[in-house]
């Protein structure tokens, strides 16, 4: 027998790094985080001098925590048979999957007391959410419309304000102020723009468990048509935000690191209207990862042009 089919038949509490079995440490999904990294990194960017261990801080309670467990829990409550985000062959979840996340989350917690209580607050509120979303005694997963919004609020304009005021240690007054605000709802809109397309090759699987996800709900061509739609909004209230507070110059280099993956989405959706087959796991990674990748990039040279 090949040694990689018999790794495959293993059981998964038998292959283990640090007493954590390879089930669970690839349902927490940590690379994937990556793709919620754009939102760090627009408030990181607009942030006036934050000092440097707060944004060090915040970054890994976001991204190999909170995220992460987020990740784990909605996994383990799934139990997805087929591809999911950062997973195109998730194996079976243990009772292990769900400690582990509630661990991570009491750990963020923990850890989000040095920055503050305000910090913490909104730690404890993304995780309750978080959890509501996937677990089968709320399951908001399972309404279309309203888990579109949570996600899209929760994982946006909610965490970047909450990072924001973390990394900078902000009054109320100063984190409200419209230059942040403005911006946090800019993230959300793009969320809730590539949401759907992020459902849009798991119709069979939602079916199965009874979920009417948003893309199920619009059909596989009225996603693509939808995300077009909220996309080119998004891009317009980036116009706005960049010529009102900063220059014009800004938003052409938001567009100059978005469009490989606007050529990339805009390919992939005439495959689509030849046919529906198209949609596939592996394309929506990659649509994924092309716009993430230059949404990060793009913050990334942000903050260096505002703090240069």
């Amino acid at each position: 027998m090949p040694k990689t089919q018999f790794y495959r038949q293993l059981s998964p509490q038998v292959h283990r790094t640090y007493g954590i079995s390879r089930s669970t440490l690839l349902h927490l999904r940590v690379p994937f985080s990556f793709f919620l990294l754009p939102v760090f990194l627009f408030a990181w960017s607009i942030s006036p001098d934050p000092e440097p261990w707060r944004v060090v801080m915040v970054f890994v309670i976001l991204h190999f925590l909170l995220y992460p467990a987020s990740n784990g829990y909605n996994s383990y409550f799934d139990k997805d048979e087929d591809s999911i985000g950062g997973l195109e062959k998730p194996p079976p979840v243990s009772k292990e999957l769900l400690y582990v996340s509630l661990l991570l989350d009491a750990v963020a917690l923990l850890l989000g007391i040095v920055l503050g209580w305000w910090f913490v607050v909104g730690l404890f509120i993304y995780g309750g959410v978080s959890k509501a979303y996937s677990d089968d005694r709320v399951r908001l997963k399972k309404y279309p419309l309203v888990s579109w919004f949570i996600a899209g609020f929760f994982q946006g304009a909610f965490t970047f304000v909450i990072a924001y005021q973390a990394m900078n240690n902000s009054s109320l007054q100063e984190t409200l102020q419209p230059v942040v605000i403005y911006a946090a709802f800019l993230t959300t809109f793009i969320l809730m723009g590539s949401y759907p397309m992020t459902q849009v090759y798991q119709h069979a699987e939602d079916a199965r468990r009874g979920d009417l996800t948003l893309s199920r709900l619009l059909g596989i061509r009225g996603t693509f048509i939808f995300t077009t739609i909220v996309f080119l909004t998004a891009v317009a209230g980036y116009f706005l935000y960049f010529t009102s507070y900063f220059t014009v110059n800004y938003f052409w280099l938001y567009v100059l690191c978005l469009s490989p993956g606007l050529v990339f989405f805009l390919w992939w959706f005439y495959k689509v209207l030849q046919s529906e087959s198209a949609v596939n796991f592996r394309s929506t990674m990659r649509l994924n990862f092309l716009t993430a990748t230059g949404m990060n990039i793009f913050f990334l040279l942000l903050w260096f042009v505002i703090h240069s």
